[in-house]
């Protein structure tokens, strides 16, 4: 079994050049150490220094040197829009409110699917619609998201 000891951020590796992928969700990507079966077969141990959230397009380094990419699974999600920046800030406010995980996409907001909270945002003024994407929620404030140095 290969192992995966760092992560390269999306971005910052050429993703053509990966071996194999991971397909998973907003949950399934907060890892330390798992082991993963990639869709072409590669079977490797993440085998990290401690917990980190995955982005959608990070790299897994093997060993080797050969990379796995990182895809984010579609999940149920609700996008969040409304008509500018102070009710975009005043509903993240509502959600943070209620430790709702939040992924910020240009000038709207998406969370997992939850009636209730549609709801509250829909009589907040928002316009909510239902979505299938992958989930890349903010990490918070003490969550680290290190990288291979030099990567």
């Amino acid at each position: 079994m290969r192992r995966a000891y760092a992560v390269r951020q999306a971005g910052q590796w050429d993703s053509a050049a990966a071996i194999d992928r991971v397909v998973l969700d907003a949950i399934q990507r907060h890892r330390r150490r798992l082991v993963l079966t990639a869709e072409q077969g590669t079977t490797l141990l993440l085998d990290l220094p401690h917990a980190m959230a995955l982005r959608d397009g990070d790299g897994l380094v093997l060993e080797d040197g050969a990379v796995v990419r990182v895809t984010g699974k579609p999940e149920p999600l609700f996008e969040i829009a409304v008509a500018d920046a102070f009710d975009l800030a005043r509903l993240a406010w509502h959600l943070g409110n209620r430790h709702v995980e939040v992924q910020l996409i240009g000038a709207r907001l998406r969370i997992r699917r939850d009636h209730v909270l549609a709801e509250m945002l829909e009589g907040l003024g928002a316009q909510v619609t239902a979505i299938e994407a992958p989930f890349d929620p903010e990490s918070g404030a003490y969550d680290r998201h290190e990288h291979e140095r030099g990567a």
